[in-house]
């Protein structure tokens, strides 16, 4: 899986993540994070997640996922801002 990196198309507050639509489409990568984390979805319309040889799923408010660190995942772009929770976990061992 080839990793790009073009930034982040987000903005971090605190435990939440705010992913914002006028971002372009190249911006929301196939990529892995550094911990595992639990995903909270709170605000968002047309969203959707994939991991890595799995097809994409619509992301819902009030859904909760789990992401394991060394998996690649993406989002895909919806209509409006995505806001999510995030509690981090365990920290991968390089």
């Amino acid at each position: 899986m080839a990793e790009t990196i073009f930034g982040k198309p987000y903005l971090d507050k605190g435990d939440i993540r705010e992913f914002d639509i006028s971002k372009d489409d190249e911006e929301y990568v196939w990529h892995r994070d550094l911990e595992d984390r639990e995903c909270e979805i709170l605000e968002g319309d047309g969203w959707c997640f994939q991991y890595e040889n799995c097809l994409p799923w619509a992301l819902k408010p009030g859904m909760i996922f789990h992401i394991m660190g060394s998996e690649y995942h993406r989002l895909i772009k919806g209509k409006n801002n995505l806001k999510v929770r995030l509690i981090r976990y365990e920290q991968i061992n390089s």
